[in-house]
Order: structure tokens, then C-alpha cells, then sequence
């Protein structure tokens, strides 16, 4: 056992194996799908901090003990204040370790909604999620390729139990890959998300949508409800909603971590977005990109079908959604006026590329609503009207961005419509991140982060803390579970500075807190994995071997191609059974790689048979093309080829 196990490869489980590692541990990252990211690399609002080097730059007065409350109020009755605490109190050193770890680019700052100051991150390019995310993983990535034995990241790994002592303690897991199962030794960290994606009958999510609907936070005691007349919000069924959630979400790690004796936190408590995009080509699609809550934070206006405002729309993620299913006069728009646009054209122009949202002149907006301009002139008087005049806005408005608001204005609009998108519920754990029994106890060795442990947000999560709650839980669970590893190898071992027990021999360096371990007198980059009989189907992994995207290696970088390609060409192969796209002058066949897509197969095939080049750049580093999509590559456009 000389090594910490993170299952699940999202930027929870890659902040924990990054923490882990400066502690002195070995790491195996292990994850189900062929690539790491996870929902991560989805969230496109940035991440919560208050107290971090960016706003001390930027002079904003805001505090963790503001955060706390905001947070605390957010929480409602689902509250947990040791989790909030270490949340919001370590959020500013978070983003801080994000900046200098590892040279992201958080330097802009908004205001989502029910936050008190701006205090969401994110950078100058690409959504920040992706960002973030993919900077973590391309790091490991590098250590892994050292071949040091330090880290090793397995994708398309599938663990399939713990493995547990007689005391219940875990001390590691049994995991499939490629037709063969595998055993690895060590604590380990559940880092595996929500289950927002699993609709089936004998789901998490069906088993929990009765509880669901009866929660306080839809009752008549709400905002929303108040809003309405004291009316009671009527529930639709979780599984008949659409999602965000990517297929992964399936609650693979809190299904395990149940089956290990964990106790559960609020799991009936899942987070209805109130703005999931309706793709006009798609309306119906069960998985739905979500509209950014940076939109709002820009000022952004909701509108329902008659051009009338009928909510605050920095509320709560409940209580807009609430408003919306109470107030039932669906299609709902979101509209962003040209300064509003301005404050987040990168989102705008990302949305709008995918055909989600357009831009129209205001007289187009009201022709589009049915409704005569000078109708929807008046809903944005009384917007100004309420801008100007702090405290008479009809919804409790608190604050206003991008005013005035005029009809003869240009506007970027889509239809927006609640969906699942974020699980509070989750993995019952304590402040250190150890997953405890429904008694109270801790599970020696056993640890979680993000969304899988539950009780962090309470019944309804702030914009711009899922990223945060990954990074704070996923580093409190990565230095919990290496303290924990050293102790079990300095009481196994008896080691002080270099001591030899049984043919383990422990090397601890206080300098470089460093922790190096050897085996019978092999390296520290041998395998702490048992050998189990080969009649079991079982078989031992090479420590030093990594498995990295589809093929289970990386692309092997460019490769010949006889004949180059017209665009009229690639524009014949736009289906989910044959797909084509163009990036940077090249012709890809990625057909085979739709189900693979961390994103989806949806996101590429808005792209089937064009070139998406643009589109790529706004979420991707140029390098993803050489590292892992060469194997798709069937030839280059022609030079005189129009795009």
C-alpha cells in the first residue's frame, strides 16, 4: 500500500492526485471513460473565491466570512456549516494554488446570481471549466510520462468494487479494463460526480424523485411561491426532465462507497437549472447544453412568452426555476442587450456558433414574441425604471448590469428551460473529507471529493461552486488520504528515516516531504499490486504503463494521407453514422470518436461536415489535435477548397 487510488478523472480527482503528489504519495488516477475531464470541463461560469489574489488586484471587499454566509443562506435547511466553513474559508487559497501551480489565467471577475460581491473567476479565453480542467490533466499527464512511478492514469478503467479488510477498513479496489480485472492497493479517494445522467427505472435519481418534490425549498414558505400568490409550486418528475449531464453521471462511486458502509447526505436534493438551452434543430433532446449563469451575472433579462419579466433573475438557481414552472408561460427567452453582450461576447459568440442563440434586433425580438415593439419597450422601462431606483423592483432586483435596457438595441437571445444539473446529495463525509457511516464514523482509507460527497451546497448549490467545492475537497481529500497513507507506512514499517520490516523499506525525507518506498529491494516505481490467480481472470498491472484516451494510448501524431479533400466532400458526411469535420486545414473522420467525446457526440455533430475550427479553439488548446485526434485524420483540405 504505497500509493493513494483516485477514481473518477474529473477536477476533483485531478485535484486530488495533484495534492496528493506534493505530499510525498504515489497516485493512480483510474477513470471510466476514454478521456479524464468529466462535467468539469463543461462549467462555463468560472470559479468562486473570495478573498484571492484577483480580487485583491481588483479592490473587491469581499470576505470568506461573507462567502460563508452567502453560501449558509444559498444552503437553506440542508446547511452543513463544518462543510460551508472549509468551502468558502480555503476557496481564496484554492484559486490562488490554480494561478500559481499552475499558470491559469483567472483574472476576470463577475457576480452570479445570490452572491453578495463578484467573486467568480475565470480567465480571458475558453470557458473556464475546460480551462481549468484540462490544464490539471495535461499536467499529470507530463508526470505520468516521466515513468517514475509517481503517477500513473489508467482511462477506460471501470472499478467495480473496494476492497475492505476485516475492519472494514478500504485498502483498495478491483477495476476492469479491456475484458480483464485488476487489483490495486491503497487508500483511496471517490472523485466520480453526481448521477443527474442515470434516468433509469432503478436510478439514484428515480429513488429520490418522490422525496424530491416534497422538498422545502418548493414549498409555499419559498421566495418563489411568495412571488406567486402563496401558490404551491407544481414538481415535475426528475426522470422527466432534461439534463446537462454528461452519460458518465451515472453515481458510479456513491453506489460503491454505499456498498462499503458510507452513510448519505440530502441525496433527494438535486439542482433544476433554470437556464438549459433548447436547440431549435433539437427541441426534445433529453441532454441540453446550459446557458451560462455568467449570462445574468451580465445582465441578462428572462422573458417569458407575453415580453414580461416575471422573476429576479440573479435568485437563487431554485427559486428561478421555481418562479418558472409556477408561473408556466413557457417559452422563456433570455435576452442579452448589446453592453450585456459586451460584458461576455466570448460566451455570445461560443453559443451562437452552435446555433443555440442568435442575435436580432430588438424589433425582431418582438415579432418574434408576438408582441408590439412598444410592448416590449415598457417591460424595459420599468427594468431602467427599477435600475435607478434601488429596492422598487417588482421581483426584488438587487443589482442591475448593462442598463438601460431599449428596444432599439440589438439582442442575443435563447430559449432557455429548466433541467437537472448538479446533485448536492451525495457520499456522507466529514470536514477532512472521510466518508462516514450513517452512525458517524469514519471508514479508515476511504475518501471523497466534489460532487460525489454530498452536503457542501445544502438543497441548492451558488453559481460557481462546483469547480471550487471539486478543487477545496478534492486537495482537503488528497492531503487526508497521503497523512493517512503515511501513517499506515510508518506503523507497517516502523520507518523513522530508512528502516527495512518485512521487505518494505520506507525512506522519509522532511526536506522535499517526500516519501520513497521500495519493495524486496526493487524501486519505488515497482507495483503495489497483488498478483491474483490467473484462473480468476485476473492479472497484475504494469506500474509504469499508462492508458491514455481511445486505442488506449495517446495519437500517435500525424500520419500520411494519399489524396486531399474539398469541403464540397466533407459536407456529404454529417451523420452520427458517418461524420467528418475540418480543423485547421485538416480533414478528420470522427465518427468513430462520437461516443467517445467527453463532451458528447451532440457537441461535434452541430459540426458534422464543417469546418469547426473556430468553434474547436474556443474550448481547446491547439496541441488536443496532434495528442489525440491523428488517428481520425484521413487527409488535408485542398488549398483552394472554400470554407
Amino acid at each position: 500500500m504505497s500509493q493513494v487510488i483516485v477514481v473518477g478523472g474529473g477536477l476533483a480527482g485531478m485535484s486530488a492526485a495533484h495534492t496528493a503528489l506534493e505530499q510525498g504519495a504515489r497516485v493512480l488516477v483510474l477513470d471510466k471513460s476514454p478521456f479524464c475531464g468529466g462535467n468539469s470541463t463543461k462549467a462555463t461560469s468560472g470559479i468562486n473565491a473570495a478573498g484571492s489574489k484577483t480580487q485583491r488586484v481588483l479592490n473587491i471587499p469581499d470576505t470568506p466570512e461573507q462567502f460563508e454566509k452567502d453560501t449558509t443562506f444559498s444552503a437553506a435547511e440542508g446547511a452543513r456549516p463544518d462543510l460551508i466553513k472549509v468551502l468558502t474559508h480555503q476557496s481564496g487559497p484554492a484559486v490562488d494554488w490554480l494561478i500559481d501551480a499552475f499558470d491559469l489565467d483567472l483574472s476576470i471577475i463577475a457576480r452570479l446570481a445570490a452572491h453578495t460581491h463578484p467573486r467568480t473567476h475565470r480567465g480571458k479565453e475558453r470557458f473556464p471549466g475546460m480551462a481549468i480542467t484540462y490544464r490539471l490533466m495535461e499536467k499529470l499527464e507530463e508526470i505520468c510520462a516521466q515513468k517514475d512511478g509517481r503517477a500513473r492514469l489508467f482511462n477506460k478503467a471501470r472499478v467495480t468494487e473496494l476492497i475492505q479488510n476485516d475492519n472494514g477498513e478500504v485498502v483498495g479496489v478491483v477495476f476492469e479494463k479491456g475484458g480483464k480485472t485488476f487489483k490495486e492497493y491503497g487508500p483511496v479517494v471517490i472523485a466520480t460526480g453526481g448521477f443527474g445522467a442515470d434516468f433509469s427505472e432503478d436510478s439514484l435519481l428515480s429513488s429520490v424523485s418522490e422525496q424530491f418534490a416534497g422538498m422545502e425549498a418548493w414549498s409555499v414558505t419559498s421566495r418563489a411561491a411568495k412571488q406567486s400568490g402563496g401558490k404551491k409550486i407544481p414538481m415535475p418528475n426528475l426522470l422527466s426532465l432534461p439534463t446537462t449531464n454528461g452519460p458518465h453521471c451515472t453515481g458510479d462511486g456513491i453506489k460503491l462507497a454505499l456498498k462499503a458502509g458510507s452513510g448519505t447526505f440530502d441525496l433527494h436534493a438535486v439542482q433544476i437549472h433554470p437556464t438549459g438551452i433548447v436547440d431549435p434543430a433539437e427541441p426534445d433532446a433529453k441532454v441540453k447544453f446550459l446557458a451560462a449563469e455568467a449570462l445574468r451575472g451580465s445582465g441578462g433579462i428572462i422573458l417569458d412568452r407575453d415580453g414580461n419579466r416575471f422573476c429576479d433573475e440573479l435568485g437563487k438557481r431554485d427559486y428561478v426555476s421555481g418562479r418558472m414552472f409556477v408561473h408556466d408561460k413557457a417559452p422563456y427567452r433570455l435576452c442579452l442587450n448589446g453592453k450585456a453582450t459586451d460584458l461576455i461576447s466570448w460566451h455570445c459568440e461560443h453559443y451562437t456558433g452552435r446555433g443555440l442563440m442568435k442575435k436580432v434586433s430588438g424589433a425582431e425580438l418582438a415579432k418574434e414574441l408576438n408582441v408590439a415593439p412598444s410592448k416590449l419597450q415598457k417591460t424595459f422601462d420599468e427594468y431602467n425604471r427599477a435600475a435607478k431606483n434601488p429596492g422598487t423592483d417588482k421581483w426584488d432586483k438587487k443589482f442591475f448590469e448593462a442598463t438601460p435596457v431599449n428596444v432599439d438595441d440589438n439582442f442575443h437571445v435563447c430559449i432557455i428551460t429548466p433541467l437537472v444539473h448538479y446533485c448536492m446529495g451525495g457520499v456522507a463525509g466529514n470536514k477532512e473529507a472521510e466518508v462516514i457511516t450513517p452512525a458517524g464514523q469514519s471508514i479508515p482509507g476511504l475518501y471523497v471529493a466534489g460532487e460525489a460527497l454530498g452536503g457542501v451546497h445544502g438543497v441548492n448549490r451558488l453559481g460557481g461552486s462546483s469547480l471550487l467545492d471539486c478543487v477545496v475537497y478534492g486537495r482537503v481529500a488528497g492531503k487526508t488520504s497521503s497523512k493517512f497513507l503515511l501513517n499506515k507506512l510508518i506503523q507497517g514499517g516502523g520507518a523513522t528515516g530508512g528502516s527495512s520490516v518485512n521487505g518494505i523499506n520506507v525512506k522519509i525525507s522532511p526536506n522535499d516531504k517526500s516519501v520513497t518506498v521500495s519493495w524486496g529491494g526493487a524501486s519505488s516505481g515497482s507495483s503495489s499490486t497483488d498478483a491474483v490467480p490467473e484462473d480468476n481472470g485476473e492479472a497484475e498491472v504494469d506500474p509504469n504503463q499508462q492508458f491514455y484516451g481511445t486505442g488506449d494510448k495517446k495519437s500517435g501524431g500525424s500520419k500520411a494521407a494519399a489524396k486531399t479533400y474539398t469541403m464540397d466532400e466533407v459536407s456529404k458526411h454529417t451523420t452520427k453514422d458517418d461524420c467528418w469535420v475540418v480543423l485547421h486545414g485538416k480533414v478528420f473522420n470522427i465518427t468513430d470518436f462520437l461516443d467517445d467525446h467527453p463532451g458528447g457526440a451532440k457537441a461535434i455533430l452541430l459540426y458534422g461536415g464543417k469546418d469547426a475550427s473556430k468553434e474547436f479553439d474556443m474550448l481547446h488548446k491547439p496541441d488536443i489535435i496532434d495528442k489525440y485526434a491523428m488517428d481520425y485524420f484521413v487527409g488535408p483540405l485542398a488549398a483552394d477548397s472554400k470554407l
